[in-house]
């Protein structure tokens, strides 16, 4: 029998209502290096704040994802079973694989995009893990995440997902539509490329090759939509909390402060465009829209910066 990794702290749930947000239980000063912040420092400023958690492997004797998954992902009526993210299925927990007859467990950053696998770190990383529903799990495959409109169906039955095969895209129900987001946001702010890890960024364009290996995640811009449309709930509260205070140790900013994603990847005006070029001394290398296709620049037009510096970044200019 394995046997289950606990933290010996324990807590009290405590909630008060503040501009409408039920505050979850963010130790005291845990975000205070990145007060004041916007943009690469404030990134930067949450990895520091996030890295080095306690890492699990993905399958053990021990704690593993597994495991994990049975306490951040059980369903509150019925304690036994597990919610899967893509459908809201509850399903027995104990069960897991069972002969493809019970459940997996989701990368939802798809693991090909940045070739880890189930390494301990960010293969096996539980922010972005969840249960799934295997067939579904099967046919997101790889995808980016994107608006789509084609309904995804499940023995006949819509799950309330949606694809676009021809884009490569993968909507998830509107219910889960922010937390993936902030699982994204979440995975391109703690794998920085330190330590022999990847450096995972999430990108407003759509690669040429769908299969590429490349540490990348689209789609920035409808990701920083489905963040708004779908606010952070309670389930996702209780979610991180019990990842850092049993598990891993560390937060998803993002659903602590979901002000940091417009902070860190918000538009911004040609005046800020022009000066942080001045600033940084960078230089324009091509302007590609979220096809890839090369243009020339459009006033209120979402497209994509390549730098000499071998960054990229998304830029509205506005008039």
């Amino acid at each position: 029998m394995k046997k289950i990794y606990h933290n010996s702290i324990l807590f009290t749930l405590l909630t008060f209502i503040s501009l409408q947000t039920i505050v979850a239980q963010i130790p005291p000063g845990y975000y205070t290096p990145a007060d004041g912040l916007n943009g690469s420092a404030l990134k930067s400023a949450l990895n520091n704040i996030i890295k080095n958690h306690n890492e699990f492997p993905y399958s053990s004797s021990g704690t593993d994802v597994w495991d994990i998954l049975k306490e951040t992902d059980r369903d509150p009526n019925n304690s036994n079973n597990v919610i899967m993210l893509y459908t809201g299925n509850s399903v027995n927990g104990p069960a897991e694989y069972d002969n493809n007859n019970g459940w997996n467990r989701e990368h939802v950053w798809a693991k090909s995009h940045g070739d880890f696998g189930n390494a301990q770190g960010p293969g096996t990383d539980v922010h972005h893990l969840r249960p799934s529903n295997i067939q579904v799990n099967s046919d997101r495959g790889n995808m980016w995440f994107g608006n789509a409109t084609t309904p995804h169906l499940l023995g006949g039955t819509p799950t309330g997902n949606f694809f676009n095969s021809s884009q490569h895209l993968w909507q998830p129900r509107a219910e889960v539509k922010g937390d993936v987001a902030r699982m994204i946001f979440y995975m391109a702010t703690r794998y920085e490329g330190q330590n022999g890890e990847p450096d995972l960024e999430v990108i407003d364009y759509l690669p040429s090759n769908n299969n590429t290996s490349d540490p990348v995640h689209a789609l920035l811009s409808d990701l920083l939509e489905w963040h708004l449309e779908d606010p952070v709930d309670d389930w996702e509260r209780n979610r991180n909390d019990i990842i850092y205070y049993d598990f891993q140790n560390n937060r998803n900013p993002f659903i602590d402060h979901p002000e940091y994603a417009q902070l860190i990847w918000g538009d911004q005006t040609s005046s800020n465009v022009i000066n942080q070029l001045e600033q940084t001394h960078k230089e324009i290398l091509k302007i590609i829209d979220i096809t890839g296709r090369e243009v020339t620049p459009k006033s209120n037009t979402m497209l994509i910066y390549i730098y000499n510096d071998g960054s990229r970044e998304k830029r509205i200019i506005t008039q």
